[in-house]
């Protein structure tokens, strides 16, 4: 099959369950390429219907081959063809046709949640002028909807008349269909796993998973209800398994009608999985909009709202972290600056102290004394570094490395008398220039960890031709970088400025300049607050 072909190719690398995940992941960012599929193929059957004779047993067949696509689709459009195909049947007199439709339809909004419609549609049915042919799908139909009303209702004697009801439908179809009927196989399945005999109900899941073809939304439901038994063994390895490989199929497929992907959500969620799960539920959700079923909705409404209050904190708190790094950097830097244009002071006086030592004697008292002072000023000054590398050494531990690496530079330069060495070092910009070229690459680094699409996310708000190309080794250029701060939300072109280390003009220039290669001038820095 498929997806054992994947996971045997995948399994060097990575568990056959994380595979899975990857692909769920894959398949859900190419989710447009299945729908072209399913959209193309509703096309043509469209084109068809239009060229069928109206109120004929063709547009009916075509009729029930659109139902057939949307059913797992879109629930509005299935019961729309369904209700198309009634009126068809009645306008021809055909009590079979009229009968099959009937009772889809009923299954149909039995499936999504519209269980008293269900129900008086089933009700227009007279059993006794049924054709035979349509008896197994009457049971069927009588079992599903009643089993659902009994599993859903929150009362439980409502609970135990439905139940019974079902049974009742489901002894007529064991007395009615062959051994190894897809339905009864179902029915049969779902017994051993309610009576706990779970090792059985699999046994017969493979026989069923046998006769199916993974990537189909048949193969979904079967390994959903295999998921299921590993449920109620407490076995969550092997459920998000069964329930990943259903999810992937439901993906392929483009069935809109799945309950796997968010209860494999719900279990990444529970586990840590904060990202994947948020993933997972929000596009589970708007498949879920798109069917257009009420009992979807509720059923993964709740886990959704969890998630994704979840997912948002844990978002604002990385940011707070970021924004905290940033002022933490920034106010190092900062004194990195002082502590230099101080000890150039200190090392001015010094020399100037010593050239007065030579020329007047006189004033050796005097010029040992403000020595002495000079002095005791520089051991103030290492023990406020002390007291600086202190507090942080766990955060910038480059840095302090690279100001004690420079300070034992100082002090050789000054016992050898390098004065005229020393004062050209200390004037030199070559080594604040790498400092900030150091401090923009783990900018770089830091903000691309949290927002690793956030070069593509910006080209695609920019027209074809003005999209930013990054030259080769680089991960943002200067545009990035003010776009990458406005993301964080330092707005104020000052602050922008003061960073980059450009004036403020320079910085109006450069973002009047990319929002006028926007598509939507206006909304651009909006755009880019929403990036994610």
């Amino acid at each position: 099959m498929l997806f054992l072909q994947i996971l045997a190719l995948n399994s060097v690398a990575q568990s056959p369950l994380d595979s899975l995940l990857a692909h769920i992941d894959q398949s859900i960012e190419n989710h447009e390429v299945y729908l072209k599929k399913k959209e193309t193929r509703l096309q043509d059957l469209r084109n068809q219907l239009k060229q069928a004779r109206p109120i004929s047993v063709e547009e009916y067949n075509i009729n029930l081959e659109l139902y057939k696509e949307y059913k797992p689709y879109v629930c509005d459009s299935a019961i729309h063809y369904l209700n198309k195909n009634i009126e068809i049947a009645k306008v021809l007199h055909n009590l079979h046709k009229q009968y099959q439709s009937t009772l889809l339809l009923s299954y149909l909004m039995g499936s999504a949640g519209m269980y008293k419609e269900a129900v008086d549609i089933l009700l227009k049915v007279d059993r006794k002028r049924l054709p035979q042919h349509l008896l197994r799908d009457y049971y069927i139909t009588y079992d599903h909807v009643y089993g659902e009303l009994a599993f859903y209702t929150q009362d439980r004697n409502s609970a135990n008349i439905y139940r019974k009801i079902s049974d009742q439908y489901k002894d007529s179809l064991n007395i009615i269909l062959p051994a190894y009927d897809e339905q009864r196989l179902a029915m049969q399945e779902t017994v051993f796993r309610d009576a706990k005999n779970f090792a059985e109900a699999r046994k017969i899941n493979d026989i069923r998973l046998a006769k199916t073809k993974s990537g189909t939304p048949e193969y979904a439901l079967i390994t959903f209800y295999r998921s299921l038994s590993y449920k109620h063994e407490h076995n969550v390895e092997k459920e998000k398994y069964y329930l990943a490989l259903s999810a992937l199929s439901d993906i392929r497929s483009s069935t809109k009608d799945h309950a796997s992907l968010w209860m494999l959500a719900q279990i990444l969620f529970e586990e840590g999985e904060i990202e994947r799960a948020y993933n997972y539920i929000r596009f589970s959700w708007n498949e879920t909009v798109f069917y257009n079923a009420r009992l979807r909705s509720l059923q993964s409404a709740v886990i959704l709202s969890l998630i994704d209050k979840t997912f948002q904190a844990m978002i604002e708190k990385q940011n707070s972290k970021l924004q905290n790094y940033l002022l933490l950097i920034s106010v190092l830097v900062l004194l990195l600056i002082v502590a230099l244009l101080y000890i150039s002071t200190q090392m001015k006086k010094l020399a100037v102290a010593r050239e007065n030592t030579q020329l007047i004697n006189h004033q050796l008292k005097q010029l040992n004394h403000r020595l002495e002072k000079t002095n005791t000023d520089l051991s103030e000054s290492n023990l406020i570094k002390e007291e600086y590398i202190g507090r942080f050494i766990k955060l910038c531990s480059t840095y302090i490395e690279k100001l004690d690496i420079f300070r034992r530079m100082v002090n050789k330069r000054i016992a050898n008398n390098e004065i005229s060495e020393l004062l050209r070092v200390t004037r030199s910009p070559e080594t604040l220039d790498e400092e900030f070229e150091e401090l923009y690459s783990n900018f770089d680094n830091a903000f691309l960890q949290i927002f690793p699409d956030f070069v593509e996310k910006v080209n695609e708000l920019l027209h074809e031709e003005d999209k930013i190309v990054l030259k080769k080794g680089d991960l943002l250029n200067s545009e990035l970088r003010i776009l990458a701060l406005i993301r964080l939300g330092i707005k104020d072109s000052s602050q922008i400025a003061e960073f980059l280390r450009y004036s403020v003009n320079t910085i109006y220039n450069y973002r009047a300049k990319i929002k006028n290669r926007a598509v939507l001038r206006e909304d651009f820095e909006s755009l880019i607050m929403m990036i994610r």
